[in-house]
This record gives structure tokens, sequence and C-alpha cells, in this order.
């Protein structure tokens, strides 16, 4: 079983970058492909980006390329998201979200996921 705990959500300026980090409990963590997702108010929740096993290989939503990066480190258990250019339309609870597997194949459906962070606000002022 994993654990996951994301920070580094707040509020920022449009424009402005955040950070996200997920903290993972458990020593199989390189095990796992490695996904964020966000729900805006009143809309269902979307894939934003996945990692694989080893951080060689990521997938983006595609309105998102350009502006957010996903990345690992397992010696750390952590995955992170880079947020940059921040927009009003990415205000947001942000999850992180762990699926056991290192394989080659992308996965961006929620229901592929075996494990969710309690999830972080990003709020976005105009």
């Amino acid at each position: 079983q994993v654990q996951l705990v994301e920070s580094g959500g707040g509020l920022v300026q449009a424009g402005g970058s955040l950070r996200l980090s997920c903290a993972a409990s458990g020593r199989t963590f390189s095990s796992y492909t490695m996904g964020w997702f966000r729900q805006a108010p009143g809309k269902e929740r979307e894939f934003v980006a996945t990692i694989n096993w080893s951080g060689t290989s990521t997938y983006y939503a595609d309105s998102l390329k350009g502006r957010f990066t996903i990345s690992r480190d397992n010696a750390k258990n952590t995955v992170y998201l880079q947020m940059n250019s921040l927009k009003p339309e990415d205000t947001a609870v942000y999850y992180c979200a762990a699926k056991y597997y290192s394989g080659p194949y992308y996965y961006t459906g929620e229901r592929n996921y075996d494990y969710w962070g309690q999830g972080t606000q990003v709020t976005v002022s105009s």
C-alpha cells in the first residue's frame, strides 16, 4: 500500500509559478507510475500529467504542454509538478495518484490509478 501526501499549493498571481510535491510512503515507489490530476469547482477531475516508474518518460494533457512539467526523485519517494505561466483557469485542487505499474504505457484515466492523495489547493488570481 502507498500513502500519498501533496504539498506546495497556494495562492499565486496569474503568470506566476508553483511547484507541487507528492511524497509517497513505502519502499517500492519506483514500481509505480505516478500521475497528477486536478478538479476545478463544479467540474470533473481531469488528467494533468503522468510519469513512468524511472522518470524517463512523461505524458501531458494537450492543453498543458509547455507550461507544466512532471518529474520524480525515486531516492526521495517524491513526484513533482512544476507549473509555470499559471492562469486563473488553472485554479483547482490538484491530486497525486499512483498506479502499481512499471511498464511502457501511459495511463490518463483516473480509474487506472490505485492510490490517491488528499489534494492540494491551487488558486490563481487574475
